[in-house]
């Protein structure tokens, strides 16, 4: 379970720019503590210039979770995903973002800037936040995400 002593990484290109400082002052209203790695305009960036300093934190352990948002969310998915101790999901709805906490551990959430709205992002982070893994069975497979040689 999050708390909201921990601190929370958000992180977007210009296409996720505004709907990342719109949930960003929700949360810090709300009372999280956000580290923002970026963007921090609608001036074009790269996304993986922002999302690997973000999976990195997540992946040394420093942060606990995140959020990532691109146009599409597949980019900075993609990107996080990389780091072996990263689960990010990309997520459309509240019952996925459920799942991917419940039986995936999802410890990133991605979002689609040009699909999502902003009630509905807030009720997916709210959601994320709030669901905790089921483990169990589940533990057992997310230990298989991992690379395997």
């Amino acid at each position: 379970m999050f708390t909201k002593s921990e601190t929370l990484a958000l992180g977007c290109d210009h296409a996720g720019y505004e709907l990342k400082e719109y949930l960003k002052n929700e949360l810090v209203a709300s009372g999280f503590d956000i580290e923002d790695f970026g963007s921090y305009n609608t001036d074009s960036v790269d996304y993986p210039d922002i999302i690997h300093p973000l999976a990195r934190s997540i992946e040394a352990g420093r942060i606990k979770k995140g959020i990532i948002i691109c146009g599409s969310g597949i980019g900075v998915s993609l990107v996080a995903n990389k780091y072996p101790n990263v689960r990010a999901a990309l997520c459309c709805d509240t019952e996925r973002t459920e799942l991917a906490r419940k039986h995936n551990d999802a410890n990133v959430l991605a979002l689609g800037a040009r699909f999502t709205s902003f009630d509905m992002a807030l009720r997916m982070v709210k959601v994320f936040l709030e669901t905790p893994f089921e483990g169990g069975r589940h533990a057992i497979r997310v230990e298989k995400i991992k690379k395997h040689e």
